[in-house]
């Protein structure tokens, strides 16, 4: 009997999750808030405080600090750490690291009687890594856009992005040259942990690498012509492109009880994993994921990028493409309408809606309370079309649910149509979103059993690296457990208001 770990590190948080794929099931699973569980780095919701608001930075020891917390509290659950027999995982996508020449020293010795961030704080090139939050490289997108106009995007999948990895590196190349001389590696989030798994360097996956305005998706290989006008010498900083499995397991992590040499799968972004874990990875499903960030994503049958060069195609981790639509402000701005309207999670969730009409009278706001990203608007605050302030909670809530909805779907058109969606992350298990949602798409919306769907997705990669089928775990570990069916008569209110939210959208 083998069990799989799947890992996800993402914005807030890190999850462990254990399966059982002949049996079906879940066996154990464990989380890291960085908040509460690591509060001495100074992330409490995975972000370093920065005096400006485009500049989002997270220190990366405590993305090491939170793994040997994690696989500390999984063995405690009682576990049998020895019966797995393949570990994968994921990343928050973009999020890069840089790392010096003593960086492939430190990792081979990993000492187990030391802690990871105290044995790779001196393999650090630079002390913080920018995230996917981060909007404070227009220039260098300029920059990008200005040299290879349409071939970026028709190449790499998306245009010149404020939070894509490449323009991140050049700004650093720009305004840190020292540090950049000495930082001999650069790697994602998810290779990065992935690496300190198996002692050496690991290689970064197309899913979670497309994400970065560096790789050619055409020939699934670094764009020599981009990489070297994005900063000196940056090829040879960067990791392979690679699948499959990245190595065996350190022997530092046979303190929890794992086995040194075990396979551990190329990691992924949290998108991607999120695209294996519900069920999603082949063509006809939409996910709507729920979380700090929204997204819209789905398995495309066939390559092709947004006209309007607002949403994404990465590599798919079960072969080929998928899209993407990410919205900065998802679930963070949700919480802050809710806490400013005085109402309870409750209220929130399902009250606010049996006491509104759908479409609200065509009230809408976007709770943009942080730079966007679909659209790219980099002046923050909240649009309306009536008096926010003085309107009841309840309308509130609504113009603000009703918007972000409407946005999902505006931008979601270059994708396709589709008659199921599947919702995952913590504000699926609202249901006036959930009807919400399958009422402005009039589709079928799905909930799922595992909420953690990235670290799901990660486990199921790792079965999958040891030769377990997709779709076998699919069945088993992606069920349906609720429906929302789609209420037809609202579906010309919904109709009518897509021109509404994006006129919002243009709001100054």
């Amino acid at each position: 009997m083998a069990f799989y770990l799947g890992i996800d590190s993402s914005t807030q948080s890190m999850k462990g999750l254990v399966i059982d794929p002949a049996a079906g099931s879940v066996v154990s699973s464990a989380s890291v808030h960085f908040k509460t569980d690591l509060p001495q780095y100074k992330c409490p919701d995975g972000v370093l405080a920065h005096i400006d608001p485009l500049v989002k930075h997270a220190d990366p020891l405590m993305w090491l600090a939170a793994l040997d917390l994690l696989l500390a509290r999984l063995q405690a659950t009682g576990v049998d750490m020895g019966q797995i027999a393949a570990i994968g995982g994921d990343g928050q996508q973009h999020g890069s690291v840089y790392l010096n020449g003593r960086f492939a020293q430190a990792l081979s010795g990993l000492n187990p009687s030391l802690p990871l961030a105290e044995q790779l704080k001196g393999a650090l090139a630079r002390p913080t890594s920018p995230i996917w939050m981060d909007s404070s490289t227009s220039a260098e997108c300029r920059e990008l856009d200005a040299q290879f106009g349409a071939r970026l995007q028709a190449d790499t999948g998306s245009p010149a992005i404020e939070r894509f990895t490449g323009p991140q590196i050049r700004k650093y190349a720009k305004t840190e040259p020292e540090r950049y001389a000495q930082t001999e590696r650069i790697h994602l989030v998810s290779s990065f942990l992935c690496s300190v798994l198996i002692g050496k360097d690991a290689p970064i996956d197309a899913g979670d690498g497309a994400g970065m305005n560096l790789l050619n998706l055409r020939t699934l290989a670094w764009d020599a012509e981009i990489a070297a006008f994005t900063a000196p010498g940056l090829a040879a900083k960067l990791p392979r492109v690679g699948t499959g499995v990245a190595g065996g397991l350190h022997a530092y992590f046979a303190k929890y009880g794992l086995k040194p040499g075990l396979p551990v799968a190329v990691w992924t972004g949290d998108n991607p994993a999120s695209l294996v874990g519900t069920g999603a990875w082949d063509a006809g499903v939409a996910v709507v994921s729920l979380g700090t960030s929204d997204t819209f994503f789905a398995a495309l049958d066939a390559f092709r990028t947004d006209p309007e060069g607002c949403g994404h195609v990465f590599g798919n981790p079960a072969g080929g493409f998928m899209s993407l639509a990410c919205f900065k402000n998802g679930s963070l701005a949700r919480d802050r309408v809710r806490q400013e309207a005085g109402a309870s999670w409750e209220f929130f969730d399902q009250k606010a809606f049996e006491l509104t009409p759908a479409g609200n009278g065509g009230r809408l706001a976007l709770p943009w309370f942080v730079p966007e990203i679909t659209p790219p608007v980099l002046t923050p605050g909240l649009r309306a079309n009536f008096d926010f302030a003085a309107a009841a909670p309840e309308v509130r809530i609504r113009a603000v649910v009703e918007a972000q909805a409407l946005a999902l779907r505006s931008h979601a058109l270059w994708i396709g149509a589709f008659d199921t969606i599947r919702v995952t992350g913590g504000a699926s298990k609202s249901p006036g979103i959930r009807q919400t949602l399958a009422d402005v798409f009039q589709a079928r919306v799905e909930s799922i059993a595992v909420a953690d769907s990235a670290a799901l997705g990660g486990a199921m990669l790792a079965a999958h690296a040891d030769g377990v089928p997709l779709a076998v775990m699919t069945d088993s570990f992606s069920p349906v457990t609720a429906v929302c069916e789609p209420d037809p008569a609202r579906a010309a209110v919904y109709d009518g208001l897509l021109a509404a939210v994006r006129a919002l959208e243009k709001q100054p």
